[in-house]
């Protein structure tokens, strides 16, 4: 739920546009008046400019209006705004929606959107009010507009009736907007999910030319009354540029460095954090590599372990470089997983899988290139994705959690997460 202070102090979201990566618009809903697809021409021209779909710039200035957009599950969101303002709390608002979204939905595609068309606009209309973001706490939402199943699928064609709730949920009379009242289980319990993106550029020599680390953490809170609960860190002073969920109450992690809060029910998004490069981001996996070209042909030759993961096992690995166009096929021979190769887009995909204990994981062999052309000057980047289970790569760990306010002893558990952000390794 956002401040009656930072709703002010902003200005208004005049329409949104929903397009998928081939650039079709599906979706459209406009707050005040409409604006035509065309203002659109703008991003599409962009798109031409950048490398990739995740290089499009989060602010487009145009002659009449300011493009602020996010690319998410490989959909773009637009909204469209006629006067300056703060891009991070439109850029904050539209991940607010993708995450509904996933809420409602259990994904966000365009499959998704379409299939519940009605849904998608009853909760714009509630998340947006004139162009303001109104209510976007999801036990709030849900309270207002219920989740689509089968059964109420069909009621609702035969009945004629909406989703829409016609009472105003009881949480926003209340001095604790995100929390409804009256919440009881027969099983009560708080798990947290401390997930971890490492951001990292490693040059061809393997020395690390940038690294840090982006994590959050979620909770899975079903308690029962308004619990107020406490949690600690063993080492809190890790984490900068904190950013919390408005239930926190900063003053109190600004003196003690604990996270005080009466928690939403259900699931929500506590904090995310910011870990730096001042030495203390450790890279969980080590690459070397050997790409060479001739003008008959070249080698290609990868090798990848596991470094600094305490025991973890190193899951989901994939590597993936687009290759130079000069390129025609490569013929390479894994020791571990299976590759793909497009000859179009020139992708190769190394599926490696989990990492066991043993010889490293390797991939060789030879690339063709086109006859009677020079050899590539540029070498591919090597991009990096995996998982592990149980390992905070920070360093970062809970102590413990208190709950005040009410008796009962609810089950408890945290659990620890590291994956690959944008992990690039430079051949």
């Amino acid at each position: 739920m956002y401040s009656d202070r930072r709703i002010k102090s902003s200005k208004m979201i005049h329409s949104l546009f929903m397009m998928n990566s081939h650039r079709d618009i599906f979706m459209e809903k406009h707050w005040k008046s409409a604006i035509k697809r065309s203002v659109c021409d703008f991003v599409f021209e962009a798109l031409e400019k950048a490398s990739s779909p995740e290089d499009l710039p989060p602010v487009i200035a145009t002659p009449h209006h300011y493009l602020i957009s996010i690319y998410r599950e490989r959909l773009y969101f637009v909204s469209v705004v006629s006067k300056e303002i703060q891009p991070l709390f439109v850029i904050e608002f539209l991940h607010r929606i993708v995450d509904t979204f996933i809420d409602y939905f259990g994904e966000c595609s365009e499959s998704a959107i379409k299939e519940n068309y009605v849904v998608v606009y009853e909760l714009l209309e509630e998340m947006l009010d004139n162009g303001y973001p109104l209510a976007t706490e999801s036990n709030i939402l849900k309270e207002l507009i219920k989740p689509p199943n089968i059964l109420r699928s069909v009621v609702n064609t035969v009945t004629g009736q909406s989703n829409v709730a016609d009472k105003l949920p009881k949480g926003q009379l209340s001095n604790v907007p995100w929390r409804r009242t009256g919440v009881k289980y027969t099983s009560n319990e708080a798990y947290f999910d401390i997930t971890e993106e490492v951001d990292a550029i490693i040059d061809r020599s393997g020395s690390t030319v940038f690294a840090e680390i982006q994590g959050s953490i979620d909770a899975t809170v079903k308690l029962s009354g308004m619990p107020d609960l406490t949690l600690s860190f063993v080492n809190s002073r890790l984490l900068d540029d904190v950013s919390f969920h408005p239930c926190v109450r900063y003053k109190r992690w600004e003196a003690d460095r604990v996270l005080s809060f009466i928690p939403p029910d259900g699931n929500f998004k506590l904090c995310s954090y910011h870990v730096g490069a001042q030495g203390m981001t450790s890279i969980p996996i080590y690459i070397r590599h050997n790409i060479q070209y001739t003008n008959a042909g070249g080698k290609f030759e990868v090798t990848i372990g596991p470094r600094h993961t305490m025991g973890k096992v190193i899951e989901d690995l994939k590597i993936s470089a687009f290759m130079p166009k000069q390129v025609l096929n490569i013929n390479l021979f894994p020791t571990q997983g299976d590759y793909t190769f497009n000859p179009v887009d020139k992708e190769m995909i190394w599926e490696v899988g989990k990492i066991v204990s043993g010889k490293p994981p390797s991939i060789r062999g030879s690339i063709s290139l086109q006859s009677g052309v020079p050899a590539p000057e540029e070498k591919p980047t090597l991009t990096v994705n995996f998982k592990i289970q149980q390992l905070s790569i920070s360093g970062l760990r809970v102590n413990r959690l208190d709950m005040h306010g009410e008796r009962y002893k609810p089950f408890k558990g945290v659990k620890y997460i590291t994956t690959a952000g944008k992990f690039q390794v430079r051949t």
